[in-house]
């Protein structure tokens, strides 16, 4: 069966990049804004946060406290300005996306192709998710939940339906991207300092929280985001490598590194740490890769693309470049032979 791997789906997000370079929420002045995305045909809405660019160091020092190996060595990092979604990324946001007919289940159902617009009929082209084996959300509930159980694939998907429906270039964060942002300007272990006994006030982990919780109910990190530390671990762009901090320049600031998307499933990035993580999990440095038991219980052969039957703690958010990046804009459309499309 042919099957497309991620770097197709975010090289057919870069097709909209014209689109993704401007908008009514930048000034003449150069002066990005935030601003509320309204999901086109529904009454969904999220909030985007402006993220400054600049420079900073990126990974931990040598003498933080939980650190992990794959953490260092530190490097300079540039990154360009961004927009941030606010919170994660919710089911009813999600489910617009996953659970609506795309456009072949439309034309077996019917539906008049010719009274859609031109934005509709590209977002609908967009292949949809599987059915789920069971209640993904576990019984946690869909109102203001974040989404979990979801691959790097889908995620990916996502922001490549949600970029088609609104003209604009959405995508995940790159691992850079997403340090950056979750620092906020900050050196320290965490964006309110180095101590982890006021991880409460700011984040779900595993001694405040049972499963994921609301978005934005703790309070946010100094750029206004919320849930950067707990609740659920974020999926990032980027393949994971253990020791890739050790190809960068320590002595020059590296311009948005990415190790891209390729066909392979694993182990991609997640950041940020989850509900059922301890408190050193939840660092802004702290750094994890998926692994094939997020899947343990899903009974197909070969395993969904879709769906990690496992993966309760982990979901996503997603960033807007005000200019893409040029090594995205570089990527090539392949197609490949996969296990399955489930």
């Amino acid at each position: 069966m042919i099957r497309i791997p991620h770097a197709l789906a975010l090289a057919a997000s870069v097709a909209i990049v014209a689109a993704g370079r401007t908008s009514i929420a930048q000034s003449a002045a150069g002066e990005i804004k935030p601003y509320t995305e309204t999901i086109p045909g529904t009454d969904v809405k999220f909030e985007m946060l402006p993220i400054p660019g600049g420079t900073f160091t990126m990974g931990s020092p040598a003498g933080e406290e939980k650190r992990g190996d794959d953490e260092g060595p530190q490097h300079p990092v540039q990154i360009a300005p961004f927009w941030m979604g606010k919170c994660e990324v919710t089911w009813e946001e999600y489910d617009n996306f996953a659970f609506q007919l795309d456009l072949k289940r439309k034309a077996r159902e019917g539906v008049d192709l010719t009274k859609q617009t031109e934005t509709e009929k590209k977002a609908d082209a967009v292949t949809r998710p599987t059915p789920p084996y069971a209640d993904e959300t576990f019984g946690f509930g869909r109102n203001g939940q974040p989404v979990i159980c979801i691959t790097h694939h889908a995620a990916m998907e996502y922001t490549r339906w949600l970029s088609e429906k609104t003209g604009k270039l959405y995508r995940l964060p790159t691992e850079a991207e997403w340090e950056y942002a979750c620092r906020a300007g900050t050196k320290t272990a965490y964006s309110w300092g180095d101590d982890p006994s006021q991880l409460g006030e700011y984040g779900w982990y595993v001694e405040n929280a049972e499963q994921p919780q609301k978005v934005g109910k703790k309070k946010p990190n100094p750029w206004g985001l919320h849930d950067m530390h707990g609740n659920v671990a974020e999926w990032c762009l980027d393949h994971y490598v253990a020791n890739a901090y050790k190809t960068f320049p320590t002595d020059r600031p590296t311009l948005e590194p990415v190790l891209l998307p390729d066909a392979r499933e694993y182990p991609y990035v997640v950041r940020g740490g989850s509900w059922d993580d301890d408190a050193e999990k939840l660092r802004s440095a702290a750094r994890r890769g998926s692994d094939p038991e997020w899947s343990v219980q899903d009974p197909q052969r070969p395993q969904s693309i879709w769906w990690h039957t496992d993966a309760t703690f982990a979901g996503f958010r997603i960033v807007r470049p005000v200019e893409e990046q040029p090594s995205m804009k570089g990527l090539r459309s392949k197609v490949v032979k996969g296990k399955g499309t489930r």
